[in-house]
């Protein structure tokens, strides 16, 4: 799976939403937050495509680019490195963490008791 960066998190969160776009509707997206000149999200773009998380159709001489990767597949991947990097790996040690510092709200405790009571029946 694919290990993307911050910033092609930004450029992949506009894809999933609506694509195909091109590099200038890319660009125009991304300036406002982050100040991007079109000659960065190109080269964010071509790095993006050697990984194989992005593929273009060309139409003319304008490229679309689209995902090439499953959102739902790169949030998992995304979790995953978390847990190992933050947590070796141990989700109790890092609900147990959230639960102590209080950043954890009681219905999001909720949310998750209903999660693991739902995902117990399914087993």
């Amino acid at each position: 799976m694919t290990k993307l960066s911050d910033a092609e998190w930004k450029i992949m969160d506009i894809l999933w939403r609506d694509a195909p776009k091109t590099l200038m509707e890319l660009t125009r997206e991304l300036e406002e937050e982050t100040g991007w000149a079109k000659t960065t999200v190109i080269t964010f773009l071509k790095r993006m495509e050697e990984k194989g998380a992005v593929s273009y159709e060309e139409r003319g001489r304008t490229k679309y680019f689209s995902p090439a990767i499953d959102r739902a597949d790169a949030e998992l991947e995304e979790t995953r490195s978390f847990l190992e990097k933050v947590f070796r790996g141990n989700v109790g040690l890092m609900i147990s963490n959230m639960v102590k510092q209080e950043a954890i709200s009681d219905e999001e405790l909720e949310e998750l008791y209903r999660i693991l009571r739902e995902g117990k029946k399914d087993v």
